[in-house]
């Protein structure tokens, strides 16, 4: 078993149309590094980053990322649903890591969003409206996946639509 325990917090936030979000971060007892190249071709259409490295992937609606040591679940309804995908995710990569030799790992990093791509998208009036001090700034966590296009209320709809079909193309929804 690769994976024995996690410890787990929580963050509820609220965004412009003030709905919430839960998000669920698990710290990892062990590093599960070695297993993250085997998980990618477990689960469809997950992305790899060996640059960081983890992989990122989206089930049932939900966004997760894995790390060497933290798991990272996005939009969740509430802490009982993190946890049936904590001890499910738990069971996936201690399955994956004892089949690692049947699995064809894939060290193939994905190709990541360019900030000055993003930049050129928004609107550049370093407004704050979206809580971040710059439009550089914004567009970086953008890149990062931690904030999308909705976050920022000054975007016209045509750049929204133009920024959601540049992030599609590496397979993060913002």
């Amino acid at each position: 078993m690769l994976l024995k325990g996690y410890t787990k917090k929580f963050l509820r936030v609220e965004n412009n149309s003030n709905i919430v979000s839960l998000y669920c971060f698990a710290d990892l007892h062990e590093d599960i590094g070695e297993v993250l190249p085997f998980l990618k071709e477990v689960f469809d259409e997950a992305v790899y980053s060996d640059e960081t490295p983890f992989i990122s992937f989206k089930i049932r609606g939900k966004k997760i990322m894995v790390y060497p040591r933290k798991i990272v679940i996005y939009a969740l309804k509430d802490e009982e649903e993190a946890d049936k995908i904590l001890e499910w995710l738990k069971r996936e990569i201690n399955e994956a890591w004892e089949k690692r030799a049947e699995i064809e790992p894939s060290y193939e990093g994905a190709p990541k969003p360019k900030v000055l791509e993003i930049l050129k998208l928004l609107p550049k009036t370093n407004c704050r409206e979206c809580g971040e001090p710059t439009c550089m700034v914004f567009a970086a966590k953008i890149a990062e996946g931690a904030k999308g296009p909705t976050d920022c209320p000054p975007l016209r709809e045509e750049k929204r639509i133009n920024l959601q079909k540049y992030m599609e193309t590496f397979q993060l929804e913002v």
